[in-house]
């Protein structure tokens, strides 16, 4: 039986070193410092329309999916750490492009939020790339949970330093652009210097059949990954149209759902570790299902109880989230052979990125029907995918290849306080 015990010497080397580490903290901070301003930044700074800022960055968002093809690509020619500093670096790019906007100036601001776009959609197939080449089995699982819950706590700590910041006006939107701008600089220059790569696999080893297609997963995960948006979209909307609640509601639930995350991702991945991460996948579903579930009831109650409810159910909400979150990619790596395990992450996040891009407009086209609409669909939708995947079968891709650093050496595995990685093999 797989033990629970997390050691975070062991769960630092698993995640790609310490270095490594406080790259992903750094950009995660700038990242948080990033999202509270760009609409901001181009209403307030740049003098463009609420509708034509919304526009650009809906489109940079999206077209930035076309690059994950590419990106698998390259992963899958081995790249690891480099990759993921390059995904900083478009960052950089597209944040230097919005003090040369001159005001008016739309198509700049869209190239900007592009390269941006860009930039955030290949992070996390590469970072679960080099995850999964430095750790496997479940401390990979492990690993890639720390990685979400530090992710999570940087762009909380930004977040909340922006919102402070965005008193001082313009003058603070330009100096929020700078800082952001040399936090991916130096995540950037972190994640380089890590000189991690794998060695090339071009072909299947011997006796390795195709590798599996996912295609109920991938349909899934579009469906799942609107419970990532619940939080900033769907409960503040439920809230103030529905339920006229103080905007600090929604503000609580929001900090919640990040102390949360950060405090449980990495404990609830391990405790579920002794089960098949397509079984916790499903589970996700249900627990997601509850709470959606949850909401209608909690929105039956009108003023007064309504957001109370609807606060304490968001707790379910979360811990969906954070069942889903820790074994949706964790399958993926586990599932696939090392030879594509670069373009398989690349059309996993092209549906998640696709399920993130709808599920706004989604949202705010259900809500105005109301909640029975809206909760009763996603209800609906999350637990048909999460059968769905149940029902698909498995077919274990096989190990990662090796690591191996700038001169060639190959990094020791990492011990481990989780599963070992033969019995996770096993279970996918």
């Amino acid at each position: 039986m797989a033990t629970t015990t997390i050691r975070l010497r062991a769960l630092v080397r698993a995640s790609g070193g310490p270095r490594y580490a406080v790259a992903l903290a750094v950009d995660a901070l700038g990242t948080g410092l990033l999202r509270p301003f760009l609409l901001l930044y181009g209403v307030t700074v740049l003098r463009l329309s609420a509708p034509a800022t919304g526009v650009a960055m809906t489109v940079g968002i999206v077209a930035g999916l076309v690059c994950m093809p590419a990106v698998g690509r390259w992963l899958d020619r081995g790249a690891r750490s480099t990759v993921v500093a390059a995904s900083m670096l478009v960052r950089v790019a597209g944040v230097a492009l919005l003090p040369a906007t001159p005001q008016g100036h739309v198509w700049l601001f869209g190239a900007a939020t592009l390269l941006l776009g860009i930039g955030n959609q290949a992070w996390p197939a590469a970072h679960a790339a080099l995850v999964a080449t430095v750790a496997h089995g479940r401390d990979r699982d492990t690993a890639l949970a720390a990685g979400r819950a530090l992710r999570n706590g940087g762009m909380g700590v930004g977040a909340l330093i922006a919102t402070v910041c965005l008193a001082g006006g313009t003058t603070a939107l330009q100096a929020l652009a700078a800082v952001t701008g040399l936090a991916y600089l130096t995540a950037a220059a972190l994640a380089w210097s890590v000189r991690l790569a794998a060695d090339p696999a071009s072909a299947p080893a011997p006796g390795e059949g195709p590798p599996p297609r996912m295609r109920a997963l991938l349909a899934a995960n579009v469906i799942y990954v609107f419970c990532l948006n619940v939080p900033e979209i769907a409960l503040p909307l439920i809230l103030v149209t529905q339920l006229d609640a103080s905007p600090v509601w929604s503000a609580a639930i929001f900090v919640a759902n990040t102390v949360l995350v950060v405090g449980l991702q990495v404990p609830v991945t391990v405790l579920l570790s002794r089960y098949s991460r397509r079984n916790v996948l499903a589970l996700a579903a249900v627990v997601l299902t509850v709470s959606y579930l949850g909401f209608l009831a909690a929105a039956s109650l009108g003023p007064g109880w309504g957001a109370p409810a609807v606060a304490a159910v968001s707790v379910i909400c979360t811990l969906g989230e954070i069942v889903y979150a820790g074994s949706a990619t964790a399958l993926v790596t586990a599932l696939v052979p090392a030879h594509v395990l670069g373009r398989a992450l690349a059309r996993f996040e092209l549906s998640t990125g696709f399920g993130l891009a709808v599920s706004p407009m989604a949202i705010t086209a259900l809500a105005p029907h109301g909640p029975a609409a809206l909760w009763g669909s996603l209800a609906g939708a999350t637990l048909l995918s999460g059968a769905a995947v149940a029902a698909e079968k498995d077919r274990v891709g096989g190990a990662t290849p090796p690591a191996r650093s700038s001169d060639g050496s190959r990094p020791a595995a990492p011990a481990s306080g989780t599963a070992s990685p033969a019995a996770a093999a096993q279970r996918p």
